[in-house]
């Protein structure tokens, strides 16, 4: 038997198949095979329902086919909820009967050890042996409300139709979500448990949802990815066409070894992630209540064109929490018009504040919401409302609510509504819901939202920006240093081949003259011209300044001669194994500002670039940005204007202006070095010291670790 239908199209076979088979269906309620049983036929769904069981009988009025090769056409999905050791046969038979897409709802495989993980990947050989693609195992399976279509072996009632589409890394989330959805009246598209993403991932599941025409949002409960960059490339191909909300579990550090550099230590795997959501145009919340509050006000509001928000309420206190809630998320209050003002002031009792926040005061109460609520949208200096409605004492929260409903519908602006209080605002959440108006319980909440709308639509003005060639690199030259060094104990190699390496790539490093015995130093400095700085030449201590290895200032030969001798012995009273060549002599750079730039590799999503303030408290500090490769040169000019250190290059406050454009020019070039150079594992430029305007940068101090070297 065939389903010719279905091939070369996975997603029609999971999300619209003429037929889906329960392999493990049961009688029994208490089993998983029956809730899966139960909620295919509850949902609705309108193609053929198979059962299998080797048992035989009869469930909910159909028969129990002994074996799947029994099972008569058409029947494309297949959702498998058997032990795990009879996983694979039965998953051989589908492949057999020509089904294409299989649900392993079936636990006992990775999670539970090695002897799991080694069953799960005889089943992918399975499925791929036969062309079939799973998703699972571990899983909750999938849902799809419009089809109608269940597969899932939840409680129910299972969740309302909606516009927004859930993929989770965890069923138990998808099981609370879908209750919570129900209690907060908003429904969702689709839902997808991915399990333990043996085969279909987050990334492959994100294209078949946004083309989904039910879908409006697509928000992501994730705990990790496999492919960094397919998950980085598919969300960016999503986003542009429909938003993309996600939370990621396991922001903590704890489990992170430590690093030999700066940009290493304060590259911790959330700046990665957090890199990553950006390049992607994922909109990542901080946690789970944020996600759909987000997702609500994306799919059921117009995008803002601005910044520029507008509160309005019968109460000066939550006014005043909704204005710093506003202010806290990157918002501003709009500046009403004269026309706007002069309007509230001849509707609104003499008393209330009508500058923003537009304080009606307490006697506020449908006709005033509603009248306040249409001139705020046609102030052409506001982009969006927050309403801010405690139950008012002289009607109802819910014939305000009526009132404004008509000009919520009607809006080309997004409006939010801070509904305050709980039982006596009920009825009036439930109009709000159906009138598809998102409503929060605080303000805070209102705001966060509000961020969420503007965010995207900065995202979708915000042109897609090629990767431009960079003039002036020699990767040849860069490649040859590194082959003729020999890597420390640490991986790293000297700071003359890291100079090397960073000027092949057009970065400006200070003339620098080896120096093995004192008196070269005095020549050295000499020839170089006072004052000098001095540094450790070994590839052993890649920490100079920690250890006694960096001396700066040194403006005589006995001074050079008196430093040389002081700094070997220091450094090799620290590190007694160290290879030392001796000291490089650099003339002394004291002009500029000093930033930090660096690249270190993630294990999931590759070079991740760092810009920020520099010197040696650059972890104090904490001011850092992080980008991932391959950067545009809007994505470098980003990471330096998001950081304190890159906003001071602009001068301001008796500084002059500095050489911005050298700092991203600068950004730009290690960011390839890291590109072009997989054996490099880190590289960091601190400080770089950006001068004047039109004068550059300098490299003044450079450390490169190489890949496959302990720490």
């Amino acid at each position: 038997m065939g389903n010719a239908s279905t091939a070369g199209d996975p997603w029609k076979a999971f999300f619209a198949p003429r037929g889906v088979a329960v392999i493990g269906a049961s009688q029994t309620p208490t089993k998983l095979g029956y809730g899966a049983a139960r909620n295919l036929v509850v949902s609705g769904y309108p193609g053929a329902i198979h059962f299998v069981n080797p048992h035989g009988g009869e469930l909910f009025g159909r028969p129990m086919h002994a074996e799947v090769a029994l099972v008569p056409d058409p029947v494309d999905l297949a959702i498998i909820l058997i032990p795990a050791a009879a996983v694979p046969a039965a998953l051989d038979a589908c492949g057999r009967r020509g089904i294409l897409a299989v649900i392993l709802g079936s636990g006992g495989f990775r999670e539970t050890g090695a002897a799991g993980q080694a069953l799960e990947q005889e089943c992918l050989e399975i499925a791929r042996r036969h062309g079939m693609r799973l998703i699972g195992p571990n899983c909750i399976g999938l849902l799809d409300t419009h089809l109608p279509l269940d597969t899932t072996f939840l409680p129910l009632p299972g969740p309302i139709p909606g516009d927004i589409a859930f993929l989770s890394h965890s069923g138990a989330i998808c099981e609370a979500v879908i209750d919570w959805a129900r209690g907060q009246g908003f429904g969702l598209s689709r839902l997808v448990s991915l399990g333990n993403q043996v085969d279909l991932t987050e990334a492959d599941l994100l294209a078949p949802t946004v083309e989904d025409p039910h879908t409006r949002v697509v928000a992501m409960y994730l705990e990790g990815v496999g492919d960094g960059r397919k998950f980085i490339e598919q969300a960016h191909l999503a986003s542009r066409r429909k938003p993309l909300v996600a939370i990621k579990v396991g922001r903590s550090e704890g489990g992170r070894r430590a690093v030999a550099s700066h940009t290493g230590a304060l590259a911790g795997r959330d700046a990665a992630w957090e890199a990553a959501f950006r390049k992607g145009g994922v909109l990542r919340a901080d946690n789970s209540e944020e996600v759909f509050d987000w997702a609500r006000a994306l799919a059921w509001c117009p995008l803002p064109h601005g910044p520029r928000m507008a509160v309005l309420t019968n109460a000066g206190g939550p006014g005043a929490i909704g204005v710093d809630a506003l202010d806290a998320n990157g918002l501003s209050l709009a500046d009403l018009s004269t026309a706007t003002v002069a309007s509230l002031h001849r509707f609104l009792p003499a008393a209330a504040s009508v500058r923003n926040p537009v304080d009606m005061l307490a006697s506020a109460g449908p006709v005033e919401y509603a009248g306040a609520l249409a001139l705020l949208l046609r102030d052409e200096g506001v982009d969006g409302v927050m309403v801010v409605l405690p139950p008012p004492p002289m009607s109802t929260a819910a014939d305000v609510v009526g009132a404004m409903l008509p000009i919520l519908r009607g809006a080309d602006k997004p409006v939010v509504v801070a509904l305050m209080g709980e039982d006596l605002i009920a009825h009036a959440a439930r109009l709000l819901r159906q009138a598809r108006v998102p409503d929060y319980r605080f303000p805070e909440r209102a705001a966060t939202a509000l961020r969420a709308l503007w965010r995207r639509a900065r995202q979708l003005q915000e042109l897609p920006q090629e990767v431009e060639t960079l003039r002036g690199i020699r990767p040849a030259s860069a490649a040859g240093a590194l082959s003729k060094t020999t890597a420390g104990a640490e991986g790293f190699v000297d700071s003359m081949t890291a100079a090397q390496v960073v000027s092949a790539y057009g970065l400006r490093v200070p003339q620098e003259i080896l120096a093995s015995t004192a008196q070269e130093a005095e020549s050295a400095a000499n020839l170089i011209g006072y004052p000098v700085a001095m540094k450790i030449a070994s590839a052993d201590v890649p920490h100079k300044s920690d250890s006694g290895g960096v001396r700066l200032r040194l403006g005589s030969a006995p001074e050079v001669a008196r430093a040389f001798d002081e700094m070997n012995a220091s450094v090799g009273a620290a590190h007694p194994q160290a290879r030392i060549l001796g000291a490089v002599i650099q003339p002394m750079i004291e002009d500029g500002q000093e930033v930090i730039v660096g690249v270190v590799r993630d294990e999931q999503f590759g070079p991740l670039v760092m810009f920020g303030s520099g010197g040696v408290e650059v972890e104090s500090l904490g001011d850092v940005a992080f980008g991932l490769t391959p950067l545009s040169r809007g994505e470098a000019e980003w990471l330096v204007d998001s950081t304190s250190a890159g906003r001071r290059l602009r001068g301001g406050r008796g500084r002059a202006p500095a050489d911005r454009e050298a700092a991203v020019e600068s950004v730009l070039r290690l960011a390839q070095i890291a590109v072009d150079h997989p054996g490099i594992a880190e590289i960091e430029v601190n400080p770089l010291r950006v001068l004047t305007q039109g004068q550059g940068a300098i490299a003044l101090d450079v450390r490169l670790r190489l890949e496959g070297q302990t720490r």
